[in-house]
């Protein structure tokens, strides 16, 4: 390859790579916008409402980054295939797919039953309990819908076809924003339910956005060669532990900087509702803006899928370089954002003096996580891409576990540093993690190419 065609092959690999993760950046943000929409509700009806909603969606979390980082293996086995043009695969491995997801569904189901009884044991403030087990217990019927719907989205991403993510995404908020609001609020002749209104809310939406997309995937003419729901077959435990094999070193390795964020949501909820009310409020902001840089590595993982699918080591490469000039571009645009921004977006969220002071100066603190977490999310795609799972898990639990916890802990409660001291250890635990998920694509991405997906 000459020197003169490299720019406009990379130019047009970002191009390529920018069209296919749009939809799934913006269907990342109708998933922020899930959790802004139910603060923004929380935090005006009250305090302790927001703060309920904080810990309730903190558990939910917990037991769905397992589901949500096992399932995602799906995109990188379909792009794979759909590389090397074995699509005729594709069907029955999502049928498998499908059981593994109702399977895990059904044990956050069990989780999110077991954990409220716990809530006070966890040092929980005792204002809080209420609300957020009235969360939890209306939450968790949606548990099953939440990781079916997962596993068609990422059918249809590793088909290179993300724009029902985005649809189906934005369509649950307009069931969300009024259902939940009366619900919470008890207008239209309901009885006022609080925090609870929000969780029954939540959990009708998530069925609907599963029904919707299983409906879609069955009519589309864009998936009818596949076969999806050409019959019924029963589960196949070699094909569902081989998806195991590869997805549940990526979920153990999103559980392990999710879990970061959210036990340090459940110990700054011992500090007092206002400092959970603020750290959530700060935590969304967050959460929103992180959802950019994890819309282009979802893309990146199907970039690089289906380079390895194809053989094409340099296409491999390209992919990911594509990825990490876009998510440079976002963050910056990010941590711009939050410093020049960070008062006029907690004044959305609250009229509370105290929690609007405290969320404000902690998006001071996200401004300066924004290019390590871009960084870390993008080489964890690429290397999902390469279905290099096992190494990263251990390097994530390192990072996040073995430093940002800690250092976050120590500073937060046993200096005294309070919600500032907890989120410098998510600083360190972050920028940990982009050094060393960096430096194992780099090693990765120079061994020979597997001979089959």
């Amino acid at each position: 390859m000459s020197v003169s065609a490299t720019p406009p092959r990379f130019l047009s690999e970002v191009r390529a790579t920018f069209l296919l993760a749009l939809p799934l950046v913006l269907g990342h943000v109708s998933t922020g916008l899930i959790g802004f929409v139910d603060n923004v509700i929380a935090g005006h009806h009250h305090t302790d409402t927001l703060a309920a909603v904080t810990i309730g969606t903190a558990l939910l979390w917990l037991p769905m980054l397992i589901p949500i980082g096992t399932l995602i293996s799906l995109t990188a086995s379909v792009s794979q295939l759909h590389g090397a043009g074995r699509d005729g695969e594709i069907g029955p491995l999502f049928r498998q797919a499908l059981w593994l997801a109702l399977g895990l569904g059904l044990v956050m189901f069990a989780f999110l039953s077991a954990v409220p009884p716990l809530l006070p044991g966890f040092g929980i403030a005792p204002d809080i309990v209420p609300g957020a087990t009235a969360f939890l217990h209306a939450v968790r019927w949606g548990g099953p819908a939440l990781t079916l719907f997962f596993c068609m989205r990422y059918l249809s991403e590793g088909m290179h076809w993300t724009l029902p993510t985005m649809l189906l995404g934005f369509g649950g908020l307009l069931v969300l924003a009024p259902l939940g609001y009366v619900l919470t609020y008890g207008k239209l002749g309901f009885s006022e339910h609080g925090a609870e209104g929000l969780g029954i809310a939540s959990a009708t939406m998530m069925w609907l956005q599963a029904g919707a997309f299983a409906l879609y995937l069955w009519r589309a003419r864009r998936f009818a060669h596949l076969q999806l729901f050409a019959h019924l077959e029963g589960p196949r435990w070699r094909a569902i532990a081989d998806l195991l094999r590869t997805g549940l070193p990526i979920g153990i390795t999103v559980l392990m900087e999710g879990g970061l964020f959210i036990v340090t949501a459940l110990l700054i909820g011992r500090l007092g509702a206002t400092e959970a009310a603020a750290h959530q409020i700060a935590i969304n902001v967050s959460q929103l803006c992180f959802m950019i840089p994890m819309g282009v590595a979802e893309a990146t993982t199907v970039r690089v899928g289906h380079a390895v699918g194809r053989g094409d080591a340099l296409g491999l490469r390209r992919a990911a370089w594509a990825g990490y000039a876009i998510v440079l571009g976002t963050q910056t645009l990010s941590a711009s954002t939050l410093l020049l921004g960070h008062d006029a977006i907690v004044g959305v969220y609250t009229n509370d003096v105290a929690v609007a002071a405290l969320s404000s100066t902690l998006l001071l603190f996200a401004a300066t996580f924004q290019f390590p977490d871009g960084i870390q999310v993008l080489s964890a795609g690429a290397l999902r891409g390469l279905k290099d799972t096992r190494v990263p898990m251990f390097l994530a639990m390192f990072a996040y576990w073995g430093l940002g916890m800690p250092l976050g802990a120590g500073l937060g409660l046993g200096l005294g540093w309070g919600p500032q001291g907890m989120w410098i250890g998510l600083i360190i635990g972050l920028t940990a993690a982009a050094v060393l998920m960096g430096l194992r694509f780099r090693a990765s991405s120079r061994r020979p190419l597997p001979t089959s997906p």
